[in-house]
């Protein structure tokens, strides 16, 4: 399809198109002349994943610049590839700025490592705070154990089971996409686009219980 085909269907202007292309967000068509280029689907599916990520999860061009680079990095395992795009992408609870030798930051630390030990969880245990992941989680259960509520592993695993379960079957969905460019961009439209669905299921559920526990 020519430029104003790819406007026309994925219902974003020519002028946004453009700009996407010069910011480097869309990689360039392929050239049939010295003046026009033709786009195909995969230009639509990326175009899409970029209005879902700047208009959606809000995220700075020059950061969804960054997690593209690492989606398209043919150079990467697959692994490696999913981790760099997903790590680069803005985490709603920030590590605690409090010093290392803080109670209940060196408590979170510990919390974390025996519960990934608890659940054999070998590769993040061996990633560790390089996990942009791994350092929210130790912020927030620090944060809790600042206001009050400490958690222990036996609280946590649970949880993490339920998540193990879940990164399970997100990945089964991912490994149906033909080329490992498209299972990168399915994770990011996932960790962008579903996990609200994944909170807001939550919070659903936890109403519903607490229905059938103390009626309306």
């Amino acid at each position: 399809m020519r430029l104003a085909d790819l406007s026309e269907h994925s219902g974003v202007s020519l002028a946004t198109i453009k700009y996407y292309l010069r910011e480097g967000l869309l990689p360039p068509g392929r050239r049939i002349n010295a003046t026009q280029a033709e786009y195909d689907e995969s230009h639509l599916r990326r175009l899409r994943l970029v209005r879902a990520m700047i208009q959606v999860g809000r995220i700075p061009v020059a950061t969804v610049r960054e997690v593209l680079a690492h989606v398209d990095d043919d150079s990467l395992g697959l692994t490696f590839r999913l981790g760099a795009a997903l790590w680069a992408l803005p985490h709603p609870t920030e590590p605690s700025a409090d010093p290392e030798d803080d109670p209940s930051t060196t408590a979170a630390h510990t919390l974390v490592a025996d519960l990934l030990a608890r659940l054999g969880w070998r590769t993040t245990c061996e990633v560790g705070d390089l996990n942009p992941a791994h350092r929210a989680l130790v912020a927030a259960l620090a944060t809790l154990d600042r206001l009050g509520y400490p958690l222990d592993t036996d609280d946590l695993l649970p949880y993490a089971r339920t998540m193990e379960q879940a990164a399970a079957y997100d990945l089964d969905r991912m490994e149906v996409l033909p080329t490992p460019r498209e299972q990168a961009e399915y994770a990011v439209a996932g960790a962008v686009l579903f996990e609200p669905v994944l909170l807001n299921l939550r919070r659903l559920a936890q109403a519903e219980e607490s229905g059938r526990r103390y009626g309306l």
